[in-house]
């Protein structure tokens, strides 16, 4: 060997990269150190031997060999790949590289340089896996945003939260828990939902209702659900805080100052004025997933759900009455303008409804209390009245006559026997007179 192959080989064997010289025959002629190493196999195992059976005792060197007799078939041609090569006891990675070697002009066989190149495969997939893992999380994150912001437009944040990050927050059920409710409506909506063109309608309807929904939700609560014109919502749950009582008052008395708002909206779309009742009462509920497996909603039921019904029923626009069970769980300054001792259905005893015209600290909220007195009309107006007790109309109709009114007021005489908070509706006057007792009096 001269001075030049003795350079060339010196050089090849302290190389950290493996290298095979095979001639065109498949015969091995060279192996350096480093592929000693690599391979996990003697100079003496592969030199003077055929390739092509030196390592077919693992089926999982199939494709390291067949790489290799690629570049010897093709002569045409480098060849360049990354396989599997399995030593016996570990799989590693190599990039496996073929070139010519030459004599002269001629190509008197090949020279394959091979790598280990496991640590960057390693790190390659771990970055890849890094890119997929970010890929799904930012898929994950967009579908949470969806259910999160398609879930908002129909139920609270807090229910939102409970439904997605608990495991079963979907499953049906509930347990038992003491908080407050609230029940909201509109007087004399219905009737003026048969005047009104549809679109404006619910033009106003959406309006009033989502100023309203960004008072609950100011003070804590949970919207259940909307009932036409009513608001049903929850203080207490599914979060529980301890003064939900307050914060369900103190939501209620702003919801009443926010009708001014509301009703210059109104009067600037070409919509009628609003009145509002709302009645709050506390007491132990069922809370949780009502409904079937098919069709389910977060909700609550109990006596003290129609208790709070039957004491919205009984307020007047402008009003906020409520329990005295919620009225003992008040500690802030409270502002009563009125009370009323009322007999509920349900109910074995009368109890005293307050109504709350503000609330002080921290709160610091106040509905104003208007009461204009009714005019004395130039010509009392007779009419014909039916009584409304609870939602059923009496058959009968009663006469009486108007003497005065007001925007929300009107004194009639008539010889019928009337309670306080009865529900009248006048057909031959084209009018519902909805509680108007502050100045009712009965002729007799």
């Amino acid at each position: 060997m001269n001075g030049t192959n003795l350079f060339q080989e010196s050089i090849i064997r302290d190389m950290s990269e493996g290298v095979l010289t095979i001639a065109f025959d498949g015969v091995i002629g060279y192996v350096n150190p480093a592929a000693e190493e690599i391979l996990n196999m003697r100079a003496d195992m592969l030199v003077g031997k055929r390739f092509a059976l030196c390592f077919f005792e693992y089926a999982e060197n199939d494709r390291f060999t067949q790489a290799v007799l690629d570049a010897v078939y093709d002569r045409d041609s480098a060849h360049r790949s990354i396989v599997p090569y399995f030593d016996g006891n570990i799989t590693r990675q190599l990039q496996v590289t073929s070139s010519f070697l030459m004599n002269g002009s001629e190509k008197a066989g090949l020279i394959v340089v091979f790598n280990d190149i496991s640590e960057l495969s390693e790190l390659r997939d771990a970055v890849k896996a890094m890119e997929r893992i970010r890929t799904l999380n930012s898929r994950l994150d967009k579908r949470y945003r969806l259910l999160s912001e398609t879930f908002g437009r129909f139920l609270s944040d807090d229910i939102v939260r409970e439904l997605l990050e608990t495991p079963d927050g979907l499953a049906l059920g509930g347990r038992k828990r003491k908080i407050t409710i609230m029940m909201s409506d509109l007087r004399g909506f219905t009737a003026m939902s048969e005047r009104m063109e549809p679109g404006k309608l619910l033009s106003m309807l959406n309006h009033y209702l989502g100023e309203m929904t960004e008072i609950i939700q100011k003070h804590g609560g949970t919207i259940i659900e909307f009932i036409g014109d009513g608001i049903m919502a929850i203080f207490g749950a599914p979060a529980y805080f301890d003064d939900h009582a307050e914060k369900a008052v103190a939501a209620g008395v702003e919801m009443q100052s926010r009708m001014v708002e509301v009703n210059r909206w109104n009067e600037e779309n070409g919509c009628p004025a609003l009145e509002m009742g709302i009645g709050i009462n506390t007491g132990d509920v069922i809370v949780g997933n009502i409904g079937s497996e098919k069709r389910t909603k977060y909700g609550v039921v109990g006596s003290q759900v129609n208790l709070t019904g039957r004491i919205e029923s009984y307020t007047v626009g402008g009003q906020v009455l409520i329990s005295p069970t919620t009225r003992s769980l008040i500690k802030a300054p409270m502002e009563i303008g009125s009370e009323l001792e009322v007999s509920p259905k349900g109910v074995n005893e009368k109890i005293v409804l307050s109504q709350v015209v503000g609330l002080g600290a921290p709160y610091h909220v106040h509905a104003s209390v208007h009461s204009s007195a009714p005019n004395a009309l130039a010509r009392p107006i007779d009419v014909k009245f039916s009584v409304i007790d609870g939602k059923h109309c009496s058959d009968a109709d009663a006469k009486g006559v108007f003497t005065a009114v007001s925007d929300s007021q009107a004194v009639l005489f008539t010889n019928s026997a009337l309670r306080p908070l009865d529900t009248s509706k006048s057909p031959s006057a084209e009018m519902c007179l909805q509680k108007c007792f502050a100045n009712l009096r009965a002729a007799g």
